[in-house]
Formats: structure tokens, sequence, C-alpha cells
């Protein structure tokens, strides 16, 4: 299971969980689900790709409805994707969210954020802060996930939009496809941000040659990892350094669907960054997360929501190298689309099937 699947290819050592942990499905009902997050309260927020987001209760009920978001475009991979909520939201009640934006010849990934209601059913005064341009026509590779920083601005990941004709695009530094993005909470590019006083790059990117990335997430020492999905293989876990070039386009340890070499198969080249840790074949990772949670065994783990691999992974690491790999929930055969710490220190998922998964340390009377 964690034999490596050709010569140059590091692989960790399996490892495997000793605490006793409880799986359970709190909710099978969810429709679409894409993104989850925490409510204060221990409530979460659950964004379904129609359009809309669900609040639910901490034991899985869904409470209300939010409506009120600007029109999405849900076909193939797009839709209403991603949600987080302010870093003060227990005095602004705002919340932010992507979302594929329709425009006249296409649709492009967006970023929204609105006020939510005190009866938790509408979006107040919805505003799209930015616009990953340009427009294509296309329903794949969106992207896309958020992430904010200790001191409160916000990350943002986009898909190349998957075409041969948009794959340059993840190269080209006047474009925000294939890109992570800082931004304030307004939507205006970081102060700090690595390209703020260079004409040759957008002000508002912080990273650049990614694939499909949709997983973000803060570690314990406030660096940023992500999560992206190569072709056929390549799928990557990426330490996210600003101003850097992760070389998709030009660099990647997977092929093209139909097994052609992309590049003539260069995987390492002067002035782009090699991945942390890479699979082949694809797990195509989804959200990820750094573990917080009451089990003492995973904590500052890199969890990973895989699709095609059906599986949550888990990545030991020690001084930003993986030193460790479990496969987790195999048996379920679900695509995890998200997972979360949640407030009660359990590890919640949800599931391209409409599930909430929770995970928790078993309870010996």
């Amino acid at each position: 299971e964690y034999r490596a699947a050709f010569e140059n290819q590091t692989r960790a050592k399996g490892i495997k969980t000793e605490t006793a942990y409880n799986v359970e499905v709190i909710n099978s009902n969810l429709g679409r689900p894409w993104g989850i997050t925490n409510l204060p309260d221990g409530q979460f927020l659950i964004t379904d790709k129609s359009g809309y987001l669900n609040v639910l209760s901490a034991d899985g009920k869904i409470i209300t409805k939010i409506e009120g978001f600007p029109k999405v475009d849900n076909k193939g991979q797009g839709g209403l994707l991603d949600v987080v909520i302010d870093p003060m939201y227990e005095n602004n009640r705002m919340i932010y969210w992507t979302f594929s934006e329709p425009v006249n010849g296409g649709n492009h990934t967006a970023v929204g954020k609105g006020e939510l209601s005190l009866d938790r059913k509408k979006i107040l005064n919805p505003v799209v802060i930015f616009r990953a341009t340009p427009t294509y026509n296309g329903d794949k590779h969106f992207g896309s996930r958020l992430a904010f920083d200790k001191s409160g601005d916000l990350y943002a990941s986009f898909g190349e939009r998957s075409d041969i004709k948009t794959r340059p695009l993840a190269q080209n530094t006047m474009a925000y496809l294939g890109k992570i993005i800082k931004i304030n909470r307004d939507g205006k590019p970081a102060y700090n941000n690595p390209f703020l006083n260079n004409v040759k790059f957008k002000p508002e990117i912080y990273s650049y040659g990614h694939r499909n990335p949709q997983g973000l997430a803060m570690d314990e020492k406030g660096q940023l990892w992500e999560a992206e999905m190569g072709p056929k293989g390549g799928d990557e876990v990426n330490l996210i350094s600003a101003g850097k070039n992760y070389g998709w386009g030009n660099v990647t340890y997977g092929t093209e669907y139909n097994g052609e070499k992309i590049n003539s198969g260069t995987t390492q080249k002067s002035g782009t960054e090699q991945p942390v840790y890479y699979w082949d074949p694809s797990v195509s990772m989804s959200g990820i997360m750094f573990y917080t949670g009451n089990m003492t065994e995973w904590k500052n783990n890199l969890f990973l929501g895989c699709l095609s691999g059906q599986k949550i992974i888990r990545l030991k690491i020690e001084n930003n190298k993986v030193v460790g790999e479990e496969w987790l929930l195999g048996d379920k055969n679900e695509r995890f689309r998200d997972i979360l710490n949640g407030n009660d220190g359990n590890l919640y998922a949800i599931t391209d099937s409409g599930k909430l998964y929770k995970i928790s340390k078993k309870q010996f009377k």
C-alpha cells in the first residue's frame, strides 16, 4: 500500500493510529456539499454547489438554509465552493466564499463576502471582492480554497481551468489562473505581497504555477500549505513561500491522461519548487487541515480528504518533511471533499455523496 510507484519517488513509511476512535455519519442528506467551516457556537456552515449554505447543529441536523448569494455557474466542477468566517465574526458576522461566477462568454472563480443575518437564513449585502480573470468558457479546475492567516489576511487558490489552451496561464503572471493570492478583507492586495511593485506581476499574486489547488491550510507555525491535483499522477503537497513558482505547465511528476509525457517528462527545473510530497497514482486531494483536536497522537498532523482515492490521508510531518503516512476510512467508498477541526475537538468530513462524517476519540466507560 505504501510502496513507491517508481524509482525516484520518496514515500514515507506507513503508520497506524493506535488510539481507538469512532466513525459515524451524522447527516446523509446534504445534497452537493463542497466546503465546511465552524461557527463559534458549535454549529457548522456547509456550502452546497447549487448556490446556498446549510447551517447544521453540532449533532448534524440541518437548522436553516442560507440564501441570497450571487448567481453561481454550477455545471461540472463549478458552483458555490469554499466558505470561511471572518476572524472577527463575533463582532461583524461576515463570511467569505468562493464560487464560479457566470459572465458573458464563460465564467471564472470569484471571492464573495457578506453579513450573515441574525436568523442565519440570508446573506446581507453580498459583494464580490475578487475575480480570478481571465474569464473562460469551461467547467473544470476552478480551485478553490480560502484560508486566513494570523494577521487577518485572506489566501485564495485558483485552478488553471484544465484545458491545454489555459495551462500556460499558470505561468502567466498577468493572469490569476493557477495562482494563490493574498488579499485583505476588502479584496485589495496584502501590504506585504511579494510582487507589489513588480509591473510584470498582478499585485495580489502570492505564488504561481499551480494546477488545481483544492486544499489550503495554515500550520501551527503560521506556514501556508497547499494540496493540488496533478494530471495522471503527480498530486502534490506544497509548502507555500511568497513569490515562488511551483512549476505547473513546465514541471510535473504526472503525465497526460493518455500517458504522454508533459514537457518531455521534466520533473525538476531551476526556478521552480519541488513538492514536499507527491503521489503516483493519483489520490485527488481536496480539502486539507492540520489536526488540533483531542487525539494527542494526531496533533499537528496534516489530514487530506481524497476524491478518486476515496480515503482520508494522514501525514505525520517533522521539520517540514513527511515521515509517516496513513490511509483512513478507505472502506467507506466515499469521495471526501473537505475536512474540518470541529470546535469540539472532533474531526469532521463531508463527502460528494452528501454525508457528514464525525471522527471522535473513543470514550471508555
